[in-house]
């Protein structure tokens, strides 16, 4: 689950950049059109079509999470760097920052709750999607509740979703944590907090 999530933050980061530059922007509809292509798709839908390419196992568990994963992290990347105060790109400009030096020093750290927001989001759904590869020989957290439905053991499924939940929680919480630790070296906690 955390390469698929590195993998989707890499891929949805990288794309939001690009379209948010001035070379980039007329690539803004397929970008989206390819970050949407997970949330068409079923999960399920996605391993039935990844199976007979790459066999049963993770792979296509680590493909369904890559493409579900892509959208939150797209579009609040894109949200993050296209609702910057105008006032702090244009002192940026002003003071001679390349647009490198801009996106890298300025635009990314002033995004970054926004992109962070992004990734835990997607993180959570990535772990409560994983379980269904179990249904293709995945070795995942849904073994206990699939176990479970298949000897119509009812403790099973609840142990198993339990379980899900309650890490989801703690990823969720980690997260948030970080965030916060993040936003305080870059001085925007006193301002998110005020």
């Amino acid at each position: 689950m955390a390469a698929a999530t590195l993998a989707s933050t890499i891929v949805a980061v990288g794309l939001a950049i690009v379209v948010t530059r001035p070379f980039g922007a007329e690539f803004l509809p397929l970008s989206r059109s390819l970050a949407n292509i997970g949330q068409t798709f079923p999960p399920v839908a996605v391993l039935a079509l990844a199976v007979p390419m790459l066999g049963f196992g993770t792979a296509p568990t680590l493909v369904a999470l890559f493409l579900y994963g892509l959208l939150p992290i797209f579009e609040n990347t894109l949200t993050g760097l296209t609702n910057l105060p105008p006032a702090v790109t244009d002192a940026a400009k002003g003071v001679g920052m390349t647009g490198w030096q801009r996106l890298i020093k300025v635009e990314l750290p002033l995004a970054l709750p926004v992109i962070l927001a992004g990734i835990r989001l997607s993180t959570v759904i990535s772990l409560a999607t994983a379980t269904i590869g179990s249904t293709v020989a995945a070795r995942t957290l849904g073994e206990v509740i699939i176990a479970g439905l298949l000897s119509n053991n009812t403790a099973f499924v609840l142990q198993g979703g339990l379980i899900v939940g309650v890490l989801a929680v703690l990823i969720y919480d980690a997260l948030s944590a970080l965030e916060r630790v993040l936003m305080a070296r870059t001085g925007q906690l006193g301002r998110a907090a005020a």
